[in-house]
């Protein structure tokens, strides 16, 4: 008999997620496909755990062969202002929306395991819980579970909370009668296409990360080409500019989790300030945060680029190099594992409707 899937959506509200869909534990041939497709091309890049265990990653049942149902969760992180004030203002760093706060790994860990132990005491069966932690195709599930739809950014879009969801998973043993996939609404618009500053979006509902910029700042662990680097301008962390651009943030809400409210200090980051940290100054100002995972030495680096950008009256068009000596020694990425940091094992905003 199917487990009460209301009784469970109702436990997970409780829980402080905004968003619940069903979705059953079989894969979908066309995820599989997709990723294959995606890494013969080359277009995970340093994302190196991509091409790892394909077979699980696009199918939840050979994660865990006792999946029978995955309970797809989402936690609004809404902005309250402009997600895009302080972009190429002089002096100053911008960070990703996501990233302005307490890490979201640390939130909705939480509160995964308070649905999971309720689910097992209340319902029964066997659980594990999900939140870029295993090679789990967040995105693809939760449009199956009717959280919303993939958009042509390649991000989650919701119709009550627009690109700004946080992703996680319980899969469990129970059989739980799925939802319906959400209808695909985004239309004639390409707000989100038009809005990359890198053309990282060459088609509608493709992304090649080599040349988006949250990959760039995030993931990337070499060199950031001359012509990428001036399109960084003053980011550190990520870019938002497809996400930003969709219309349907219209109906989008500001986070109300109080873990996840926003640090004033991370909006607008000093470069000069940031260039002064030491190792342990970096890790008192961004412990528990998901710069963290960055590293200083990265960091250090985005922040040289956007001095350079700032100094730059016009910057060089894609595909120009930078012809400054000075400039492309200000862009010098740091070589060493050591020097480069602690790198995760997860593409840009992994775990939130805006990953890659």
């Amino acid at each position: 008999m199917p487990a009460d899937k209301e009784r469970i959506r109702a436990e997970a509200f409780a829980c402080g997620f905004d968003a619940v869909g069903f979705a059953g534990a079989a894969g979908d041939g066309a995820d599989a496909e997709n990723l294959a497709a995606y890494v013969a091309q080359g277009r995970h890049g340093d994302m190196t755990w991509l091409a790892r265990e394909p077979s699980k990653r696009a199918d939840p049942a050979g994660l865990w062969p006792q999946a029978r149902s995955v309970i797809c969760l989402g936690l609004n992180y809404g902005p309250e202002t402009d997600p895009l004030a302080g972009l190429d203002e002089p002096g100053v760093g911008w960070v990703s929306i996501y990233a302005r706060r307490r890490d979201y790994h640390l939130v909705l860990k939480k509160k995964l395991k308070r649905l999971a132990r309720w689910l097992v005491r209340e319902c029964g069966g066997e659980v594990k819980v999900f939140v870029d932690t295993a090679p789990v195709m967040e995105k693809p599930l939760a449009a199956r579970s009717g959280l919303g739809w993939i958009g042509k950014h390649t991000n989650l879009v919701s119709r009550r909370f627009g690109s700004w969801l946080f992703l996680s998973e319980v899969f469990t043993s129970l059989a739980i009668e799925p939802d319906p996939p959400a209808a695909d609404a985004c239309g004639r618009c390409t707000r989100c296409v038009d809005a990359c500053p890198t053309g990282a979006l060459d088609q509608p509902y493709r992304i090649d990360p080599r040349r988006c910029l949250s990959y760039l700042t995030i993931e990337h662990k070499g060199v950031i080409a001359a012509d990428l680097a001036a399109s960084v301008s003053n980011r550190l962390f990520g870019c938002d500019d497809c996400l930003a651009a969709c219309p349907w943030n219209k109906f989008a809400r500001s986070a109300c989790e109080p873990e996840l409210a926003c640090r004033a200090d991370l909006s607008r980051i000093p470069l000069d300030a940031l260039a002064c940290l030491d190792e342990a100054g970096f890790r008192a100002r961004f412990a528990n945060t998901p710069l963290r995972r960055a590293g200083r030495l990265r960091l250090q680096y985005a922040a040289t680029i956007a001095q350079a950008n700032a100094r730059r009256p016009d910057p060089p068009r894609r595909g120009e190099a930078l012809a400054e000596p000075a400039a492309r020694a200000a862009v010098a990425a740091p070589t060493s594992r050591r020097e480069r940091g602690p790198v995760g094992s997860k593409p840009p905003g992994g775990g939130r409707s805006g990953s890659a």
